[in-house]
């Protein structure tokens, strides 16, 4: 089907009285931007002299400024260190109207990632964490903060800690729709998810399959999920339900694929919730996501910016 301009409202307008929780690994994105016009006497690297920087939300705080955005009711459970970083991730939830329910751990660092950029190209990044799974106390306070009531639940999974099996047999005891976004090598937490959103590449690498059929369907059944949604890039979603369905991309430039799959998971899980069927669902996940990467870094799309993109679209 094609998405039309009175359908997203329709959407939109379902979304706004949702109540979804993310919980996973918090990230901090950090650019650094700057021009570059020599390079360094002490070694042969380029010497980049900053011009400014940008904070994000990236990781599962992305996955939760998605949702915001697209008008649900955001709640995110996490970790954070007590730093500079935790007050940057905290001031970016409150901007973004998200109901933060992170706890803090003095013993690690908030994770962050540092992107230094020159002329739109990454010259480097630079990676600030400690993966060591959530223990003790700070597990308790995040088994605690899941008990919050919400329609749905997303798992935000980054490898970087939180995502654990009490966590998700916390999340299944509450009974509601939940989807994972996985990391291949937790794939042993995932068994029964409503939804689980890996890309191609982490979907071979918890399968082994020779096509994408195969490997959709194999993953499905050893995992026993309800559904499957593969992101293939620029070649869409496919996605493993009842039978095979692929939706093609929406992007019309692709400028960064950074983000890309938070952005698809939370739409999914938003229109699914909210009573959408799978293929408005996944056409308005690819239009999302066809806005996202064609912004620099992690990124959320905008209502207005999805009705233009779909009013565009029925012109042509």
């Amino acid at each position: 089907m094609k998405l039309d301009k009175d359908t997203v409202l329709r959407v939109f307008e379902r979304l706004r009285s949702l109540k979804i929780l993310v919980v996973g690994d918090v990230i901090l994105d950090r650019y650094v931007f700057g021009k570059v016009e020599r390079i360094s006497p002490e070694a042969p690297v380029p010497v980049v002299e900053v011009e400014r920087e940008e904070f994000r939300l990236g990781g599962a705080g992305n996955v939760a400024s998605n949702l915001s955005a697209l008008g649900v009711k955001t709640y995110l459970v996490g970790i954070t260190g007590e730093d500079y970083g935790m007050h940057m991730i905290k001031g970016l939830l409150r901007e973004r109207d998200i109901q933060d329910l992170t706890v803090r751990d003095s013993s690690r660092p908030t994770t962050e990632k540092v992107r230094v950029i020159s002329m739109s190209q990454q010259l480097i990044r630079i990676d600030r964490e400690n993966t060591r799974t959530v223990q003790g106390e700070n597990l308790r306070k995040i088994l605690d903060r899941l008990e919050v009531y919400v329609d749905g639940i997303i798992i935000s999974d980054y490898a970087k800690g939180v995502v654990c099996k009490e966590v998700i047999e916390k999340v299944k005891s509450t009974g509601k729709f939940y989807s994972v976004d996985p990391r291949p090598q937790n794939v042993h937490l995932y068994q029964g998810a409503h939804l689980m959103t890996p890309n191609e590449k982490e979907a071979r690498q918890m399968f082994k399959a020779q096509t994408l059929e195969d490997l959709g369907w194999g993953l499905k059944r050893e995992l026993s999920l309800q559904a499957l949604a593969i992101t293939l890039g620029p070649k869409g979603i496919a996605l493993f339900e009842n039978r095979l369905s692929l939706y093609p991309a929406r992007a019309r430039q692709v400028y960064d694929v950074t983000g890309a799959g938070d952005t698809v998971i939370a739409v999914l899980t938003a229109c699914r919730v909210a009573g959408f069927d799978w293929d408005i669902s996944c056409e308005l996940a690819n239009v999302c996501a066809g806005i996202v990467v064609g912004k620099l870094g992690t990124a959320s799309p905008s209502i207005e910016e999805v009705i233009d993109y779909v009013e565009e679209g029925e012109r042509v």
